[in-house]
């Protein structure tokens, strides 16, 4: 399969090593299905050992970024197996199991840990309306820039259900308990400001200016860097942060600083003292030992 073979994504390499992913079933309003839950999850996983990509963005086909999920299919909307009854031991022994996988996960959620395992910058660039799993899956992207347009809103209440894609995990971090809470009892609508002071956005900026706003934030985010200083850096501020005291952060930044100065960090200091750019050869594919450390 090549990145061009998803029936329910766009994607796009440029010189830079800028990938677009665009959602496209634009006259669904991207809505989203199990189909293209696994696009997104087998892209992400493809993505982050491509070493011909430094940073992905992700963004929406015609007005709407995501519309949430799509819910005119028949049967279980979300695609799930109600025949099943899951225990939590289920969850923490099957997870892999073909039934536990197809027919109990949240493919939302599977989603954001796709992204959440991701080597690159993940940019979100939200053109249009993301609702529902259209905003949870946001969560995961290191940077949210919408345009003008942009409607966001966690509005799973309104459906009697509760929010996903990890998203308990991630919007508590990005704008506290409190404001969470809130807009997800509510329900609605978040106006773009609110959303932008409480740090779920970054900016907010005219229709026209969306793409090349994240583009430019990604250059800055790739330009002469280190895919492996990269790589590592994203996986330590998401795990470290999480981690149960600061010895066990030490413990990661350590290892992390001993190979990088061994690897591209030789480059990085030559460049520095020759005023010069500098030239990285390390590859995110290829990682020190110590990777993934959260699996020991």
């Amino acid at each position: 399969m090549t990145y061009a073979d998803y029936s329910t994504l766009a994607v796009a390499v440029d010189e830079d090593g800028l990938m677009l992913v665009t959602l496209s079933r634009p006259d669904q309003l991207n809505a989203f299905t199990v189909e293209m839950a696994n696009d997104l999850v087998d892209l992400f996983g493809r993505a982050s050992l491509d070493d011909a990509v430094r940073a992905i963005i992700v963004t929406g086909a015609g007005r709407a970024f995501c519309a949430g999920m799509d819910l005119s299919r028949d049967g279980n909307v979300f695609g799930l197996d109600d025949s099943q009854r899951p225990t939590l031991a289920d969850m923490q022994q099957r997870l892999d199991d073909p039934a536990i996988a197809a027919g109990v996960r949240d493919t939302g959620g599977r989603v954001s840990l796709a992204i959440f395992a991701c080597r690159k910058p993940v940019i979100g660039a939200i053109n249009g309306a993301a609702v529902g799993v259209g905003a949870t899956m946001t969560l995961a992207m290191d940077v949210r820039i919408a345009s003008e347009k942009a409607r966001i809103g966690f509005v799973f209440g309104r459906l009697g259900i509760v929010p996903e894609a990890c998203s308990s995990w991630f919007l508590p971090r990005i704008v506290g308990l409190s404001r969470a809470l809130e807009w997800v009892y509510a329900a609605d609508l978040i106006p773009l400001e609110e959303a932008r002071q409480a740090g779920l956005l970054r900016d907010i900026v005219p229709a026209d200016e969306l793409l090349p706003a994240a583009r430019a934030l990604a250059r800055r985010f790739t330009d002469n860097r280190s895919p492996v200083a990269t790589a590592l850096a994203r996986q330590m501020l998401y795990r470290n942060a999480a981690a149960e005291s600061p010895l066990a952060a030490h413990r990661i930044d350590s290892l992390a600083m001993f190979y990088t100065s061994i690897g591209d960090g030789i480059e990085g200091v030559a460049a520095f003292r020759e005023k010069r750019a500098a030239h990285f050869a390390g590859a995110a594919s290829a990682l020190p030992p110590f990777y993934p450390w959260w699996d020991d």
